[in-house]
């Protein structure tokens, strides 16, 4: 099962993977660049790396996230969160028309919820 998903990250990281990295990974410096917006680009961060390898990987609620992040949530849907949503939950529909995208479409369905309301969560490995 390594080597399947090893081959799959792989497959998506040429394909797609890393230019979604690098969207979520440049969104995520410029909300470095103000002192306000940090836990947005910390969370943009983290999807950048999600997004690299998500085979393998999944997304849990962060156990103790408070009040903040959830406020923090709220903000970021209305920014961002619905459109990437929106985006990964298209491209995942259009990945499934074919036999060989089901795999990267159901990836791309795994990015939905943390696209959508990332604060708060976590990404750990299935094993």
């Amino acid at each position: 099962m390594d080597a399947l998903r090893v081959l799959l990250n792989v497959v998506w990281l040429v394909l797609q993977g890393w230019i979604l990295a690098l969207a979520y990974l440049l969104a995520g410096l410029i909300a470095c660049l103000l002192i306000v917006t940090i836990p947005f680009g910390i969370a943009s961060l983290r999807l950048a790396v999600y997004s690299l390898w998500p085979f393998g990987r999944t997304v849990v609620s962060r156990p103790g996230a408070g009040v903040a992040s959830g406020i923090g949530n709220v903000i970021w849907v209305i920014v961002a969160g619905w459109w990437l949503a929106l985006t990964h939950l298209v491209t995942g529909i259009a990945q499934c028309v074919t036999i060989i995208g089901i795999p990267f479409g159901i990836a791309n369905f795994k990015l939905v919820p943390v696209a959508f309301w990332p604060l708060g969560r976590e990404i750990v490995d299935l094993d």
